[in-house]
């Protein structure tokens, strides 16, 4: 990384794009009912740390990893936007499609780091940043990006208690449309290139 080519609009752009992708104000609903069922806890920092690694690793080793495993971008976003589904369909329907384990730990892993903050979107986007940014200024729109996921999980309880319980169920339904709407759209784009 060249400290050289630091730029603040470059970090910026980088940032926004990052957070759009990410959706963590949108993702609020899907982290709460997540929450529940893991016996109403999220480990904040461990799931910051573990998306915030996963997207600084993918910025650097990201498509030599996929190639090293006979992969490409595309099957990896299939596979993503399967999971992102699932999920939405669960906030639509109500029905348990991922059992609970009760295990904050393993929860605020699979699937709150992945696929849901550093999901493939997230990671394809990044791999899409390197053609036009320097790495240094991706890597500290990650950092940003990684602080306002921190807030967001440490104060979800906060945010669910502002909401109230309808408020939060009108949210999630609404939000679980936006996801399964996400999940074909990453779904469709990618599925012509399955395969091949």
């Amino acid at each position: 990384m060249d400290f050289q080519e630091i730029a603040i609009k470059e970090i910026l752009t980088v940032t926004f794009t990052l957070f759009a992708v990410i959706d963590m104000v949108g993702n609020i609903p899907v982290l709460a009912s997540l929450r529940m069922k893991m016996g109403g806890e999220i480990k904040s920092t461990q799931a910051t740390l573990a998306s915030g690694a996963l997207m600084i690793l993918f910025l650097f080793i990201g498509k030599q990893f996929l190639d090293l495993l006979g992969l490409d971008v595309q099957s990896f976003a299939v596979a993503g936007s399967i999971v992102i589904f699932i999920i939405g369909l669960e906030m639509v329907l109500g029905h348990e499609f991922f059992k609970s384990d009760g295990n904050a730990k393993s929860g605020s892993v699979v699937p709150i780091a992945f696929p849901l903050i550093a999901g493939s979107g997230t990671l394809t986007t990044i791999m899409s940043l390197k053609a036009n940014y320097s790495d240094i200024n991706i890597f500290l729109g990650i950092l940003i990006n990684c602080v306002v996921i921190y807030v967001v999980l440490k104060s979800l309880k906060w945010i669910e208690k502002g909401l109230g319980p309808n408020g939060m169920m009108i949210i999630r339904k609404f939000f679980g449309v936006i996801l399964l709407a996400i999940a074909v759209k990453i779904f469709g784009s990618n599925i012509s290139h399955f395969g091949k």
